[in-house]
């Protein structure tokens, strides 16, 4: 598959800009039960401990951390559905972000700053300081333009590559369910 330039990442900016700032639906859900593999889920349980049942996030640990463990302020990534349509082109692409959340929602930090919470389905999740940026994954999926794109001063700004968060409450989650700012 043709990766898009920059040119062509750009042209979706309009559209990007255009998402919903206090109610956006969920539509996408991904567990990654192992590396590299993907399950998309119509409904999926949050836990507090373990993020995403099923998710490998827990046992995968984290390389930047002291210990290796994982990263509670990294619990779930989350992207903005119209950035990963616009990169990946095709919707069975989007999983290949490597992201457990796709939400029709401005993402940026301006609308969304780290401590605001979400409530989606039973569940609430808060949005937590770390940046959340590419990897050479990214890259070899969906090019270096795209990475360039989410990364450049414009996609920090509105979190193109998208956020992480945590789960303050458990609870049950559902493709097409609305996303809802319950504070921040």
């Amino acid at each position: 598959m043709k990766h898009l330039n920059k040119e062509e990442l750009e042209s979706g900016l309009h559209d990007i800009r255009r998402s919903p700032k206090n109610k956006g639906i969920l539509n996408l859900i991904v567990r990654r039960p192992e590396t590299e593999k993907r399950e998309t889920l119509e409904e999926g349980r949050l836990d507090l401990l373990e993020g995403l049942l099923g998710d490998n996030w827990l046992k995968r640990g984290n390389r930047k951390t002291e210990d290796g463990a994982a990263d509670p302020e990294m619990q779930l990534n989350i992207m903005n559905s119209r950035v990963i349509a616009l990169v990946a082109q095709q919707p069975e692409r989007w999983s290949l972000a490597g992201d457990q959340l796709y939400i029709d929602m401005d993402l940026s930090t301006e609308n969304l700053p780290p401590g605001t919470r979400l409530s989606i389905g039973s569940a609430i999740i808060e949005v937590t300081s770390p940046p959340h940026t590419g990897c050479k994954k990214f890259v070899a999926r969906f090019g270096l333009e795209a990475m360039m794109f989410v990364n450049s001063g414009i996609g920090k700004q509105l979190s193109l590559r998208g956020i992480n968060a945590k789960v303050v409450q458990a609870g049950v989650i559902r493709v097409h369910d609305i996303a809802e700012k319950v504070s921040g």
